[in-house]
């Protein structure tokens, strides 16, 4: 098979869709790979390096989806990366669909086959291509909302840690997913005061054996949430729900409540955030205040250490990469339950439920379309 790698054009998108080591596997079992020029230079991954693992470079991204069978990319399709897809052809990537229609049409429109990562599921029930990105995730949002919190910044000019004398930050986790645990383990890590909600007193539990007195957790009511957001810093949003749009836990309202300076880091905002106030900015300018609370909404934030993250989500994706060019996208999705979850958008029908069901489309199983 033929395999495309384009170069990312979302706004300040440095990740690639395979490390060079990737491209050396898919050769070394006889599959043909074009990578787009300079795709990814800026992360230290030269079209050399691709080169010598056995790829052809292309000019222009033009090349790459008109040559290729199967593209891998990082994040959902551009508008006019959607414009060069064609019917049959294999997209694998992050697409994040419930929040974004119009995206859902235009892969509808382009006949493809369109598998999220956010989908694919694994044995025990996680989301193993999201969960190195949410790992990386929950870990810089703890880095970016410090930054958020001194002065310059626009917060109230606290410091996480405290210092001897002056109590540490309060930071509140909603959310006891990869994200919320991950930025719970920073957080601690530097020294604030954390709480973490969840609805899963099974995870609540787990959680308390794991980290005892060092984490609070609490059942994740309203009034739970309105009482922690009175004495929070910073807030951390990381729940979830596998390909829905996430839920607002945050009303406008409730920003009354907090104190002015204070910080939310919406880590749920390419599913459409978890905030009501809420909306997805960029690296270049990644905050904006309401009500005197400042709000970091980056939609690509593991974007900001793309190297490392190139070679996470390439590691966790390269066996359902191989699986797909080994075997096509059928027999592969036949083969797989768990790839199979991943099955969004499918020759101009929506496949996955909670797709379907936020924009009003039938749902068509993958089992129909395999059958």
């Amino acid at each position: 098979m033929l395999i495309g790698i384009p170069k990312e054009v979302k706004n300040h998108e440095y990740r690639v869709g395979l490390t060079p080591a990737a491209v050396k596997e898919l050769v070394k079992q006889g599959h043909d790979v074009v990578v787009e020029r300079y795709a990814g230079a800026a992360i230290g991954f030269s079209d050399s390096h691709y080169i010598a693992a056995g790829a052809r470079i292309a000019d222009d991204a033009a090349t790459v989806f008109s040559e290729a069978e199967l593209i891998v990319k990082v994040k959902e399709p551009q508008p006019e990366e959607c414009a060069r897809l064609r019917r049959g052809q294999i997209l694998f990537t992050y697409l994040h669909l419930a929040p974004n229609p119009d995206l859902t049409q235009a892969l509808v429109d382009s006949g493809c086959v369109a598998l999220a990562y956010e989908t694919v599921t694994d044995q025990r029930g996680g989301l193993p291509l999201l969960a190195p990105m949410s790992e990386i995730a929950g870990r810089m949002a703890i880095q970016a909302g410090a930054h958020c919190l001194e002065l310059s910044q626009g917060g109230a000019g606290v410091l996480l840690s405290g210092v001897p004398g002056v109590m540490p930050a309060r930071v509140l986790v909603l959310g006891g997913g990869v994200v919320g645990v991950n930025a719970a383990k920073m957080a601690m890590g530097l020294g604030a005061r954390v709480t973490l909600l969840d609805v899963s007193l099974p995870r609540l539990r787990e959680l308390d054996q794991l980290f005892g007195p060092h984490l609070a957790t609490r059942y994740a009511t309203q009034d739970a949430i309105e009482d922690e957001l009175v004495r929070a810093d910073l807030v951390i949003g990381a729940v979830l729900i596998p390909g829905s749009a996430a839920p607002k836990l945050l009303t406008r309202p409730m920003l009354k409540l907090m104190k002015a300076g204070s910080v939310l880091v919406d880590v749920a905002i390419d599913q459409g955030g978890c905030f009501e106030t809420s909306h997805p900015t960029t690296h270049q300018n990644p905050t904006f205040v309401v009500d005197n609370v400042v709000h970091y909404c980056v939609a690509n934030m593991p974007g900001a250490v793309a190297r490392t993250s190139t070679q996470a989500l390439s590691h966790a994706t390269l066996p359902f990469v191989l699986a797909l060019a080994n075997q096509g996208w059928k027999g592969a999705l036949q083969h797989d339950a768990h790839l199979r979850a991943g099955l969004n958008v499918c020759l101009g029908k929506v496949n996955y439920h909670a797709v379907a069901q936020a924009h009003g489309y039938p749902h068509v199983p993958a089992e129909t379309v395999l059958a």
